[in-house]
Parts: structure tokens; sequence; C-alpha cells
């Protein structure tokens, strides 16, 4: 009996969106955030340093990838927090403000390098990259395993007032 409770509550839908927001998070490290064409191709990425930017850069761009991995933990460590639900609700909500700060570390390393080359009068263009483009599915899974875990706790409690 015990095992196929285990089994079931390890089958939930929410695992498979809080896995996903997990491995997209962690996908993003190896992939540029954005790009910047000034004659020569500079790429902004996580824990990308850049010589001739200034620190505010190279925070920016460290803490896009701290937050990157931290969401990643979150996600991940919810799946297996199935038996407190309330705890579980805590981590999603968690991982989706380092999300949300995922995302504004690494549009404030893309700013500050196109004010970088504004300063210096390059005449460049821009564009979002690969990096961007993963981790923007990521508050959807996560909403949708909030949504499950609460579902969840509708059923459960339904059950308790029988």
């Amino acid at each position: 009996m015990t095992s196929k409770l285990h089994t079931t509550m390890v089958a939930r839908i929410q695992n498979l969106y809080l896995f996903l927001a997990g491995l997209l998070a962690v996908a993003s490290i190896f992939f540029p955030f954005w790009s910047f064409s000034a004659g020569h191709l500079f790429l902004i990425s996580d824990f990308c340093a850049s010589d001739f930017a200034e620190i505010q850069y190279s925070l920016a761009s460290s803490a896009g990838g701290i937050f990157s991995i931290m969401t990643a933990i979150f996600s991940i460590a919810a799946i297996f927090l199935y038996k407190n639900r309330t705890l579980q609700s805590k981590f999603i909500l968690l991982a989706i403000l380092l999300f949300v700060a995922d995302l504004f570390s690494g549009l404030t390393a893309a700013h500050l390098m196109n004010q970088h080359f504004e300063s210096i009068h390059a005449l460049i263009t821009h564009r979002p990259e690969a990096g961007f483009y993963i981790i923007l599915p990521e508050p959807v899974l996560l909403m949708l395993a909030l949504k499950g875990v609460k579902t969840d706790d509708k059923i459960a409690n339904a059950y308790k007032r029988l």
C-alpha cells in the first residue's frame, strides 16, 4: 500500500512541470541571453565577464547565473515536498520570484552593455538570444505546478471532511 501511494504521488503532473522548469533554468546557463553586433559579435550569458564593461555588468551577469541555479534547485526540491503541500507551494512561489530576478538581472546586463556601446558612440544592433527564450516558459510551468498543488490540497481536504 505504501509503495502504491508513493508511486501515485510521484506521478503527479505538477512534478513534470517542476522538472521541466528546473531543466529550462539549468539549460539557460549554457546559452547566450542577448547579443550585440558592433562590427564584432558580443554575447551576454550567465557568468560572463567583459574586459571593457563596468563592474555592474559583471555583477548582473553573475547574478543571472546564480538566480538560474537557485530557480532550478527550488523547482526540483519542490518535487520531493509532495507530503507537505504548504511548503511545496512556498518553494514554487520562491522559484517564480527567482525567475523574475533571473530575467531582471539578464535584462539589466543587456541594458548596461547597451549603455556602454552608446557611450563610445558605436553603431550597434542587439537582439535576444536562445537563453532569453529558454527561460520564458518557466513561470507558466511553475504556475501550472502551483495550480496542481492547490488542486491536490483541495482533494486531500475534501477527503478529510468526510
